[in-house]
């Protein structure tokens, strides 16, 4: 017959069936859900949603439990979203938005997706973000060594550029200055004995040569 939003008293036909529907914001925290991301990696991803009824017709004759219509398309949503996005970038792929690292743009697409499925039941997703994402256990020691040898090469570049520098430095401070004069094979000795002591992960032994710089 109608609905009413204002306040107030109100005649209304008392063969009819009055139903109360609350138009107050509602949070949803949906459950740790385990699917595949885009390259196949099983994770596990929940969201939290904020939602609240906008047209009561719709919530109340549209579906038949809007409550229950609203968690199992957060869920759906959510499921889809995390199969069209991989968890983190991988090596060799161009991936400019990740699970992991494009926070705001893949809760913006979430949102969207909500709005989408949940407005033939009058429904509207006032924010829907990701509360939970982390790897699945049976991959995640793995995962967790590769993130360590990522970090380990990385560090290791740095250290073996700061070392060339360093050396390429003494040897043009020794030419500069004019301390010892070094022909190809000492100063390609030089080299090696100072990236050895710059790079490695170890304190080195000195060794003291009392002889000439050819003994």
């Amino acid at each position: 017959m109608g609905t009413v939003k204002a306040d107030g008293f109100f005649w209304v036909n008392p063969l009819t069936a009055k139903r109360r529907v609350s138009l107050k914001a509602n949070n949803l925290n949906g459950q740790q859900l385990k699917v595949n991301d885009k390259l196949g990696n099983p994770i596990e991803i929940a969201a939290v949603v904020v939602w609240k009824v906008n047209e009561t017709a719709k919530a109340v004759f549209s579906v038949e439990n809007y409550m229950q219509y609203v968690n199992i398309q957060s869920e759906a949503a959510v499921r889809h979203l995390a199969n069209i996005f991989p968890y983190d970038h991988a090596e060799g792929e161009e991936t400019s938005i990740t699970l992991k690292d494009g926070a705001e743009k893949v809760s913006e697409l979430l949102e969207n997706e909500l709005n989408e499925r949940l407005s033939r039941a009058g429904i509207e997703v006032l924010e829907a973000r990701i509360s939970h994402l982390a790897y699945a256990p049976e991959i995640a020691s793995a995962m967790l060594q590769r993130q360590q040898a990522t970090a380990v090469i990385a560090a290791r570049k740095l250290i073996v550029e700061g070392a060339v520098g360093m050396v390429e430095m003494a040897l043009e401070k020794l030419s500069q200055k004019g301390i010892v004069e070094l022909d190809e094979e000492r100063k390609a000795a030089m080299v090696s004995n100072l990236l050895v002591v710059l790079c490695g992960d170890r304190h080195v032994q000195p060794v003291v040569n009392t002889g000439t710089l050819y003994n």
